[in-house]
């Protein structure tokens, strides 16, 4: 489905995705970096993943258009095996990869892929936000990894058909802007941890048919319909909201404001859900925590109690009243 088109037929427009200034910035980052053939690109990959090789002082740089993503995914393919058996550098830009997701094939396209003169394939990520004095924001180097992981698995997928099968790195070069400047620093990243833990997450993932044969009959998404139609459609499928999808999913801020009409917990965060138990919504924290509800042996429903007191201490000795007021009941439970 178009979830773009299906989030604003909801009446909840996406706001996923970059800036057009971000776009713009990254994309003249990248264009920087794979300047003349990719000379600066290959020049990190040598330094950081490959020293012992011989030195890139020319690659391939093959052509990879075809008609449509199966076209790419079968040339991207082709190019991969005929640079394995040639030997010497060769870069493939914005190659096109596809990777089976419970049942249903989703295709990749990764910044750029080195075949290296030993025939073992890696991946690059070039990403805009700074790398100052050799260290990017760990937060945005874990997503990158995670990004990266995937499309290693998927390089795995291709390699398994060949014979021999060529050997994918683990290690994948995050390329990125130097010192708030424009010029690009390269650092190895090792993906093995984020692969596996990828692995079993798409093993583990319900197939695409079995979710359809739980769906109720006639069941469609096509943006067209009415506002009410497509409603009912989007809650046949459960989901759980939490602050993360909204840098994930086209349908996070449909799907925040079911789970706030629900009182759901989970918008509040996964951690935060976890740590409450069996308390699901937002207004059974608050009873339990003003001792209406719960088992008092239960410890979160304990914890829960006496956060609740040091918070009217806490307001009685600021002199503030510790009435709560409704609207703030969100807030409420951020604080316990």
């Amino acid at each position: 489905m178009d979830k773009v088109r299906l989030a604003g037929a909801l009446g909840s427009p996406s706001g996923f995705g970059q800036s057009q200034f971000a776009l713009t910035r990254g994309n003249a980052f990248e264009a920087r970096v794979k300047a003349d053939g990719g000379a600066e690109l290959l020049r990190l990959v040598h330094a950081r993943l490959d020293p012992g090789a011989e030195a890139p002082a020319r690659a391939a740089v093959p052509d990879l258009s075809a008609p449509g993503p199966e076209g790419r995914t079968a040339r991207t393919a082709l190019a991969l095996r005929e640079a394995a058996r040639a030997g010497g550098w060769t870069l493939l830009d914005h190659p096109m990869l596809a990777l089976e997701v419970a049942g249903s094939l989703a295709f990749l396209e990764p910044d750029a892929v080195v075949v290296h003169p030993d025939g073992s394939w890696s991946v690059v990520e070039i990403k805009s936000f700074p790398m100052v004095d050799g260290s990017a924001d760990p937060a945005k180097v874990g997503a990158a990894a995670r990004q990266a992981a995937v499309y290693v698995l998927a390089l795995e997928d291709v390699a398994r058909r060949l014979d021999p099968a060529p050997r994918v790195r683990d290690r994948v070069l995050l390329v990125c802007p130097k010192d708030f400047s424009n010029l690009p620093a390269g650092s190895a990243v090792d993906v093995r941890k984020q692969r596996a833990v990828t692995a079993r997450q798409l093993a583990r993932l319900t197939r695409v048919e079995t979710i359809a044969d739980e769906l109720p009959e006639g069941t469609c998404f096509a943006p067209d319909l009415s506002r009410e139609e497509l409603t009912a459609a989007v809650e046949a499928v459960p989901a759980a909201y939490a602050p993360e999808c909204l840098s994930a999913c086209e349908l996070a801020f449909h799907c925040r404001e079911r789970s706030r009409a629900a009182d759901a917990v989970t918008r509040l965060g996964r951690p935060l859900r976890a740590e409450l138990g069996g308390l699901a919504t937002v207004g059974a924290v608050l009873s339990a925590a003003h001792g209406e509800s719960g088992d008092p042996a239960d410890p979160t429903v304990a914890a829960l109690r006496r956060a609740a007191r040091l918070r009217t201490e806490a307001l009685t000795l600021a002199g503030h009243p510790p009435a709560v007021p409704a609207p703030r009941r969100e807030e409420a439970t951020r604080c316990l």
